[in-house]
């Protein structure tokens, strides 16, 4: 077997580095690159949660678990943002009829029944303190009920529309569950 000169090896080599180096520019100007983590203002994070639910801002996926948000843009680029430390995210979607099963919910993916109408949301903690009291809110064109809770405790939630009421237990702790579709109105 013949030896290539050490000349031609060493061009093969600078080739193939460019070529890995060219493609790996090519795969992050795609938005194929790894994720960025961003820490935003709790304000400025809550407004780009309530822009997703209202559907002011487009998203292929934005999933929002006890930690963090993971947004999916139109273009394909993946950004994480960090969710504040002491308030934990969880949306409700009251139903009549149908439902989904949900766990961690997708602000650009998810669908209740129950669009844009109002309810009426008591919440309590696990104390009996009233977080919120018979406050009317309107559910988004996602047909969920977004809240901002403290993190680390048990309620208890009850809404009530057209005369009809459901009630739910849910907790706040890492890990749990930001979808509740299990509240059916009866």
């Amino acid at each position: 077997m013949r030896q290539q000169p050490k000349r031609q090896r060493s061009k093969q080599g600078i080739a193939a580095a460019l070529a890995f180096l060219l493609f790996g520019a090519l795969l992050a100007a795609c938005g194929n690159s790894p994720k960025a983590e961003v820490n935003l203002q709790t304000d400025e994070l809550k407004q780009l949660v309530q822009n997703l639910s209202a559907g002011n801002k487009k998203a292929q996926s934005a999933s929002i678990s006890s930690s963090s948000l993971k947004l999916v843009d139109d273009k394909g680029k993946e950004t994480e943002y960090v969710l504040p430390e002491q308030e934990f995210f969880v949306s409700i979607a009251p139903y009549l009829q149908q439902t989904h099963r949900c766990a961690i919910h997708n602000l650009a993916g998810c669908q209740g029944e129950l669009q844009q109408q109002t309810f009426t949301v008591t919440v309590r903690d696990s104390s009996g303190k009233a977080i919120l009291d018979r406050e009317s809110l309107a559910s988004q064109v996602n047909g969920f009920i977004d809240l901002w809770l403290p993190r680390d405790d048990t309620f208890h939630v009850t809404v009530e529309y057209n005369g009809k009421q459901a009630e739910s237990d849910i907790s706040t702790f890492e890990g749990d569950n930001t979808c509740i579709t299990t509240m059916q109105l009866g």
